[in-house]
């Protein structure tokens, strides 16, 4: 697509590198920031920068935060015995929204993959088993994709853990063969959660 403006051309390439966006939706935005007066696009700049910038990894669970630890790792009204494992910060968004756990998480940033060249030690394992070791933890709750991926990491996680004197358990399989954790709705999660069994009891065929 030819443009009058390079700068416009330069605006509608880097919305364009945004997943899922196509030239056109990216040329639409573009157009769009251009009938907002200065201050709404200094502003929206502004939001872009600090992104980067201001939002960093909490230090004990990976979740996002603007401060050292994240507001749920903060909360003194969270059971700290009981650690929700997931693979991304959006299953931690998508099972705060059900409001149905109140214990802390731990994400992983990632599953083991090695078609995808991730390994162990490209996630967040260690740092799980430190936590386990110093927390006083009770309870492990796997919430890992029901995927081969997700579930070979779940098998790892387990093993290393058999030895610690901790229950561990999984989510109930309400959720789908195949589906993320971010994907199933609020009441089948919700469910799932209340449900979750132990590791042994659902794996054991």
């Amino acid at each position: 697509m030819e443009y009058s403006s390079s700068v416009l051309a330069k605006a509608v390439n880097e919305f364009a590198k945004l997943p899922g966006v196509g030239e056109k939706t990216a040329l639409r935005y573009a157009l769009w920031l251009l009938k907002q007066d200065k201050e709404a696009v200094a502003m929206f700049a502004d939001s872009l920068s600090d992104l980067k910038d201001k939002v960093f990894h909490c230090q004990r669970c990976n979740n996002l935060s603007d401060t050292p630890l994240c507001p749920i790792c903060q909360d003194t009204e969270r059971n700290t015995k009981q650690i929700c494992v997931v693979e991304t910060i959006k299953d931690v968004m998508a099972i705060e929204n059900t409001d149905s756990y109140k214990g802390v998480y731990h994400v992983l940033g990632g599953v083991i993959s090695p078609v995808e060249g991730i390994g162990v030690g490209d996630i967040k394992i260690t740092q799980l088993l430190s936590r386990v070791k110093s927390e006083a933890v009770e309870e492990v709750i796997l919430a890992l994709p029901t995927t081969m991926e997700g579930d070979t990491t779940a098998f790892y996680i387990h093993k290393l853990l058999e030895h610690e004197n901790i229950k561990v358990s999984a989510l109930s399989r309400g959720i789908s063969m195949g589906e993320g954790v971010e994907y199933a709705d609020e009441q089948t999660l919700a469910r799932s959660i209340a449900l979750r069994q132990s590791f042994d009891e659902i794996y054991k065929h």
